[in-house]
């Protein structure tokens, strides 16, 4: 999997660990990072409160379509579920 363009910061109570250990563990939270951040799971995990509207949308294809639109209208706010 290529290495992804992010700044990652492991902290290990170890010390001074080897190199390739921390290769290993910086490869793993790659892969996790890159499943977790898909915008499948941003849309099912969030919401989309309209106030213009006064509805909230929280069908993940109507979310991904208002995400990607780049600029959302005034009073639109993403939500998390959590």
């Amino acid at each position: 999997m290529n290495s992804s363009n992010r700044d990652i910061l492991l902290l290990s109570k170890k010390g001074s660990g080897d190199k390739k250990e921390m290769e290993l563990e910086v490869e793993k939270l790659h892969k996790l990072l890159f499943h977790v951040e898909s915008m499948e799971n941003f849309c099912i995990v969030n919401e989309i409160i309209d106030l213009n509207k006064y509805k909230i949308i929280s069908k993940p294809t109507k979310i991904e379509k208002i995400v990607r639109q780049g600029k959302m209208e005034p009073f639109q706010f993403i939500n998390n579920k959590n």
